[in-house]
């Protein structure tokens, strides 16, 4: 029904009011007696052998909802019963911020793909921590970032802020240097400030009495000489795993009259891309590290080809866009059916 109905209505419109509607509707419905459990019914696949330990935390299942999506916590509730094992909120700064101006949002329908150039639009971190604490039993992870204001130099101490503010409200982190859409952002992969980054909040964290994971999500650009140092910094610093990978700057065989607007390009195109970088991480580290498996997952073969190049788990955010709820169900399906 999705595709044949809700999509072509939906993709008439302009991309972010559509984001912004559907979130309405999801809550609007949701409230109505019966369609929460009409909704885990159609879509919820629920199985123990579907169930992951991972950096010690237990997955109902293995497929996520990607951050950008659920960027201020207001939905995560609701979209877990569409059967997501877990779902990853922000990328959170300090301060409220309106992001970048729009348009900023852009389909490339005949590339199954997304062009964003948000820029961390969000309400700030306290905001969404009021909202976390109803949480009961949903599997949070908090991607957390810098205020476009912060220079680099003092980005260090907009991490810190979100961390003690998230910490007793999400199960997992995220430290997101990755986003092409802040102004040098990407700058804090380079080795000696990433490693700094990565080492103080491990630091903090091992002062906690129950420290939390903290995972590295990068980008899809790297080379395969800074491949080799994120894996020399994640072992060194000893966090728990990666996040692999955000969106792309590359254009390379794009169709759409949209491929030279700037920003992150999700999608389709970034399919092959990802599992590259996700199987050089496995190979260059001797699997020392868990692998959150993310680009370009539309279909179950897209996240098996991921879990298979050695990704512990996979998320989707463009695939959920383009293939509706039903893609989540299928991919744990097709897992099910792999494991008898």
């Amino acid at each position: 029904m999705y595709n044949r109905l809700v999509k072509p209505i939906l993709f008439l419109f302009d991309p972010e009011k559509v984001h912004y509607f559907s979130f309405f509707m999801i809550k609007v419905l949701s409230a109505i007696p019966g369609v929460s459990s009409l909704i885990r019914g159609l879509y919820q696949v629920k199985h123990p052998a579907l169930e992951r330990e991972v950096f010690g935390l237990k997955f109902p299942n293995p497929v996520g909802l990607a951050a950008g999506f659920d960027k201020n916590a207001v939905l995560y509730k609701q979209l877990s019963n569409f059967g997501f094992g877990f779902i990853e909120i922000g990328t959170l700064t300090p301060k409220g911020q309106p992001g970048n101006p729009k348009k900023r949002l852009f389909r490339l329908k005949e590339d199954q793909a997304i062009i964003n150039r948000m820029g961390f639009n969000n309400e700030g971190v306290d905001d969404a921590v009021k909202r976390l604490k109803k949480n009961k039993n949903v599997l949070i992870g908090g991607n957390i970032g810098k205020n476009k204001v912060t220079p680099n130099e003092e980005a260090v101490n907009d991490y810190i802020y979100c961390f003690n503010a998230l910490f007793d409200h999400v199960d997992y982190f995220v430290v997101n240097v990755s986003s092409p859409n802040t102004p040098n952002l990407r700058a804090l992969q380079d080795k000696e400030p990433l490693k700094h980054l990565l080492a103080t909040l491990k630091n903090l964290n091992d002062k906690k009495e129950n420290p939390k994971p903290i995972l590295l999500k990068i980008a899809p650009d790297l080379t395969n000489e800074q491949l080799t140092d994120i894996v020399d910094i994640v072992t060194t610093v000893n966090i728990d795993g990666v996040i692999a990978t955000n969106t792309t700057l590359s254009r390379d065989g794009l169709q759409s009259a949209h491929k030279t607007e700037a920003g992150g390009l999700s999608g389709k195109p970034l399919t092959k891309r990802s599992t590259e970088v996700i199987r050089f991480l496995v190979k260059e580290s001797k699997n020392a590290f868990p692998i959150i498996g993310v680009g370009g997952i539309h279909t179950p073969e897209d996240a098996l080809e991921k879990l298979d190049a050695g990704a512990a788990l996979v998320q989707l955010y463009t695939g959920f866009v383009y293939e509706g709820p039903a893609a989540v169900r299928n991919i744990n399906r097709a897992l099910l059916k792999r494991n008898r």
